[in-house]
């Protein structure tokens, strides 16, 4: 499977590209606060990220009984286009659906 297919089929799922979009401000974010901003359960929470994990989107870091995710550094320059991309087409379709 081709990196840009593995990453928009991670990203399709509109749970976990809101999570990367929360993920985007380049800070670190435990699983707790995804978990409150995405009203997802800590199990839910845990598949998605594992999810964005396997495709390379995300790493994580474990923190006493927490986990912290933040995007993967070594993300190549095309999939973070491509993830930069869907978290804005995201944000405005959000918006529309507000406005």
């Amino acid at each position: 499977m081709t990196d840009t297919i593995r990453v928009l089929g991670a990203l399709a799922e509109p749970t976990r590209l809101a999570a990367i979009g929360i993920l985007f401000d380049g800070g670190e974010h435990c699983v707790c606060e995804l978990m409150s901003k995405l009203s997802a359960t800590q199990s839910r929470m845990s598949r998605h990220m594992a999810t964005l994990k396997t495709a390379g989107l995300v790493i994580d870091r474990r923190d006493a009984q927490w986990v912290r995710y933040r995007l993967n550094p070594t993300m190549p320059a095309s999939v973070h286009d491509i993830v930069a991309a869907a978290v804005a087409a995201g944000q405005q379709g959000a918006e529309r659906k507000a406005a």
